[in-house]
């Protein structure tokens, strides 16, 4: 767990804790904060005048297949934080996409495991554990349903956006296609999956708070207080 108070803030972490602190503060004027914003202003507040913070990190990544999600996340994963992954939990539980279960199903199926899942990061958090998942959150109203989870368990979630051309995803997930009936987080994909997909992708903008991966797992670390 990371003691914001031992920890000296990266400059790109506290613009980040800023920004949603103003967010916050106007949801509060509005008179639309909720429980869990009230919670999440005491806690910003805290670590951004060098108060004890305690709160656990839920690390909510957000990117397009390919764009190194799993990279990253095994990366948090080796500095101490708990990877959970819903593709590989989906593997396990129902095998191979589109040979094991019909395509038209995946959505259908990933419901009760994106539950289990976010049991599972209530009760991590709960326990004062940092927690990385490993999934790509694609809109907003998916990424504010997770992250009001994380402080609801007492945890302070942190956005990573992961972006990256069409050619270079395109090129690792031509490499990962090949392994896709071995490895449960290589899902085969086409070239036209992978346009289609990028038209239901909503990049975060300015209004939600978040860190712009450049491709350094280091980056992210040294952001959250964390070394390899």
């Amino acid at each position: 767990m990371i003691e914001l108070d031992t920890v000296l803030l990266d400059d790109t972490l506290v613009h980040c804790l800023e920004r949603r602190l103003v967010l916050l503060l106007q949801a509060e004027r509005s008179d639309t904060l909720t429980v869990e914003g009230r919670f999440a202003i005491s806690r910003i507040s805290q670590a951004l005048v060098g108060g004890q913070a305690t709160a656990p990190r839920a690390i909510l990544m957000t990117g397009m297949p390919g764009a190194g999600k799993t990279t990253l996340a095994r990366a948090l994963e080796r500095a101490g934080l708990v990877r959970l992954c819903p593709d590989e939990e989906m593997f396990r539980r129902y095998g191979h996409y589109g040979r094991d279960f019909p395509r038209g199903q995946f959505r259908v199926r990933e419901a009760p495991v994106l539950k289990d899942i976010a049991l599972e990061l209530r009760a991590l958090l709960t326990a004062g554990r940092d927690v990385v998942v490993d999934h790509g959150f694609w809109t907003p109203e998916e990424r504010a349903q997770w992250a009001a989870t994380a402080m609801e368990a007492g945890g302070e979630p942190v956005l990573i956006y992961l972006p990256a051309p069409h050619e270079v995803r395109w090129e690792r997930i031509r490499e990962r296609n090949a392994q896709s009936l071995v490895d449960p987080n290589s899902i085969e994909f086409s070239e036209e999956d992978l346009l289609r997909f990028a038209g239901r992708f909503r990049p975060p903008t300015a209004d939600e708070p978040h860190i712009v991966y450049d491709g350094h797992p280091e980056s992210v670390l040294a952001t959250l207080g964390r070394g390899l």
